[in-house]
């Protein structure tokens, strides 16, 4: 019995021993599909299934000429895979019709076509051609019923032709195709993953500021000899993803340590790589292949993995593994380098319940940062804004964008919400010097309604509908819409051409040339003036000769008089532009477009504070003058404007308001409120007023205010809601 086993073993490694290397590839990621799945026999319907998914193979060049549904396909396959047992810690067995099907192939490969190795084609024909088989794979999809085996081995050559399997490719052996993928032609790391180092060789990264403390802890970590995989954690939008490239920004300026010159950061896409991996265990395939070319790679490679809890469960269901169990060994050892990103929530569910991944991770905490780092992080950032939206961002307006993101966006984190509030007020502001503005739309469009409700009222009129009152009033509609666009246009005509000749002056003054928005406007403005002299054009006559002539004597003197002058002129002299002058002219442009814009500017020169406000005016419905008061102003009014409101408690409101300007002054203890006040009286005398007028002041608004009616809590066990 032993020795029959025995050289059953031994016909089956040689049965194996005959398969291409796309075969042989298939037939060990079956096992290792059954193993994930927990199925105790690798059946054929894992073996058929990996050769169906093998790339550009013969099989797949079958299944397109047969015109077979590949999504039913799949689909019915995983069907069949699901249904087999599962729950077994290893596979006990390999099922006896794998290995009658490479035989039958063998057979087919030999006698048929007169080769020795058995291609993929070779199998799927087998088992169409053997009863017993082809039992097998009908069940799994009735789409194989489409093949006709017969009609594929007379025209093979033409039904396989550009399969990988026809020619040196099919030939080659695993370890000969290592080179091919580390030179890229075919590299899981390739596609799956992005070059930061490169993308910052480039100029593609944004400059990173302020975080270098966090960088540096990056570095010392990656210089250890093991468990050397740093992982940031912070809340999101506070600048993960910015630190991994600011540490591929340094590499790429090689500042830093030599063992780590030359390396190249990759980042990793966990969402591609799980894009149509739809069956069980594809996944985990394409992560091994990209960790074995990190491993393999003749340059250092650091894989950045951002979402990272996404690996937790990618790839198989409870208890049969993740695609985090394929890192773990790897992480150990220190032979992968890994920087890894997530959210602190997202760290405690899914990471930290996993001591083994926790251990092989050193955490490095990324904190929003503050209002005045946050002003530098802008600031780095701003020249790329500038060059991208062609507009000038002001001091003032990256000042505001921090402060007033900081104080009326709280569900968002800084720098990202003032990148995104400074980002709006630049596209803002270079729409306003292009398009046609809001306001005059609006208008436009309140005629065009108007006009359209005049045709309603005239096709009513014309069958004897009552429609007067409403003629007069559409009438008057349009006579007073007519004039208000006029007036719109006038103003928005006028604020165009200051625009345009205060960014010329400010150009000017950089020593630039002419900005391209200015550049632009003008031409547009060109080819309006144009098409409209085109259209009025008036047909002129013909001058006489003799008149012609006289003129073009005329111009060619005035034309060499002007050459001898210039010719005369010192080269200091040719520039006839005066900075002081220029810069004169500037102001007077400036206050003369303040007084056009009034408070409801068209068009704006450059991105301001006011822009900056406006812009969060939209997105939180604040007013744009309460936030652009500074908080001095109001802590000094602060009895004045909040007795405006509440009438007759004056002495309160002294007492409310010196002790919010002792916290502004900064006198009291700071680790102490601004205020703890305890308002006593009847009903009705402004207790809750004032409170309320305090949060509009302060902060803002009403809704800036908590309430907690203790008239809720008289019972003693509903005080325990109050905790936490």
């Amino acid at each position: 019995m032993e020795q029959r086993r025995s050289s059953q073993t031994f016909k089956r490694k040689e049965l194996v021993g005959k398969l291409n290397p796309v075969g042989l590839r298939a037939f060990k990621a079956a096992a290792d599909t059954a193993k994930l799945r927990g199925n105790p026999y690798v059946e054929l319907v894992h073996f058929i299934e990996q050769l169906v998914l093998s790339d550009r193979s013969d099989v797949q060049m079958i299944i397109a000429e047969a015109g077979i549904d590949v999504s039913r396909l799949t689909a019915d396959m995983t069907s069949a895979v699901d249904k087999l047992p599962y729950g077994a810690t290893s596979v006990e067995e390999m099922s006896e019709h794998i290995f009658q099907a490479i035989h039958d192939a063998w057979s087919l490969a030999t006698l048929e076509f007169g080769v020795e190795e058995v291609r993929s084609a070779h199998i799927l024909l087998a088992c169409l051609k053997t009863p017993v088989l082809e039992g097998l794979v009908s069940k799994i999809s009735g789409e194989f019923d489409k093949i006709n085996a017969d009609a594929v081995i007379a025209r093979f050559a033409d039904v396989v032709e550009g399969s990988l399997e026809g020619g040196a490719a099919a030939s080659r052996s695993p370890a000969a195709e290592a080179p091919q993928r580390a030179s890229g032609g075919d590299s899981a790391l390739a596609k799956y993953a992005t070059d930061l180092t490169q993308r910052a060789r480039d100029g593609k990264i944004d400059p990173v500021v302020g975080r270098d403390p966090e960088i540096r802890q990056i570095v010392d970590i990656l210089m250890r000899r093991r468990q050397n995989n740093p992982i940031l954690t912070g809340e999101a939008g506070v600048g993960k993803t910015a630190v991994v490239e600011g540490f591929a920004l340094r590499i790429a300026q090689d500042d830093v340590p030599p063992t780590l010159q030359g390396v190249s950061v990759r980042m990793l896409d966990v969402g591609l790589m799980q894009a149509g991996a739809s069956v069980k265990g594809e996944f985990e395939k394409r992560l091994k292949a990209v960790i074995d070319e990190v491993q393999s790679s003749e340059t250092p490679v650091i894989l950045f993995i951002d979402e990272a809890h996404t690996l937790i469960g990618a790839g198989g269901a409870a208890g049969t593994g993740d695609a985090a169990n394929l890192l773990k060994p790897a992480l150990a050892r220190g032979e992968l380098r890994t920087i890894a990103a997530t959210t602190w929530a997202e760290y405690k569910q899914h990471i930290e319940k996993d001591p083994a991944l926790t251990r092989r991770f050193q955490v490095v905490k990324i904190e929003e940062p503050s209002e005045a780092v946050a002003v530098l992080m802008l600031r780095g950032v701003a020249g790329v804004l500038e060059q991208h939206h062609k507009v000038q961002i002001l001091d003032e307006a990256i000042e505001a964008a921090v402060g007033l993101s900081h104080r009326y966006i709280p569900a968002r984190q800084l720098p990202d919400k003032a990148v995104s509030l400074l980002d709006t007020a630049c596209a803002r502001v270079a729409i306003s010097q292009h398009a046609t503005p809001a306001e005059v739309e609006d208008i436009m469009r309140r005629r065009q309604a108007l006009e359209v409700e005049r045709g309603i009222i005239g096709r009513e009129a014309a069958i004897g509908i009552e429609v007067a009152d409403r003629q007069a009033r559409v009438e008057t509609g349009l006579a007073e819409t007519k004039v208000t666009l006029a007036v719109a246009q006038q103003r928005w005509d006028r604020e165009k051409a200051l625009v345009a000749e205060i960014l010329e002056l400010r150009a000017k003054l950089r020593g630039e040339g002419v900005p391209l928005d200015a550049a632009a406007a003008a031409e547009a403005d060109t080819e309006t003036a144009a098409a409209d002299a085109e259209r009025t054009k008036v047909p002129k006559t013909e001058p006489p000769k003799a008149e012609t002539a006289k003129a073009e004597t005329t111009n060619t003197k005035t034309a060499k008089a002007k050459a001898a002058n210039t010719d005369a002129e010192t080269p200091d002299a040719a520039d006839p532009s005066d900075p002081a002058a220029d810069l004169a002219r500037l102001r007077e442009l400036m206050a003369e477009l303040a007084e056009a814009q009034g408070e409801t500017p068209l068009i704006l020169p450059s991105v301001d504070r006011n822009a900056v406000a406006a812009v969060v005016q939209d997105w939180t419905g604040i007013p744009t003058g309460r936030m652009l008061s500074s908080q001095t102003e109001k802590a000094l009014k602060l009895a004045t404007t909040l007795s405006e409101r509440v009438v007759g408690q004056g002495h309160a409101m002294e007492m409310i308001a010196k002790r919010v300007q002792t916290s502004r002054a900064g006198l009291g203890a700071p680790e102490k409120p601004v205020g703890v006040f305890l308002l006593c009286g009847p009903s009705g005398v402004g207790k809750t007023e004032t409170a309320l007028a305090l949060a509009e002041t302060l902060y803002g608004g009403e809704q800036n205010l908590i309430s907690i009616n203790m008239s809720e809590f008289q019972e003693a066990h509903t005080v325990s809601t109050l905790k936490g």
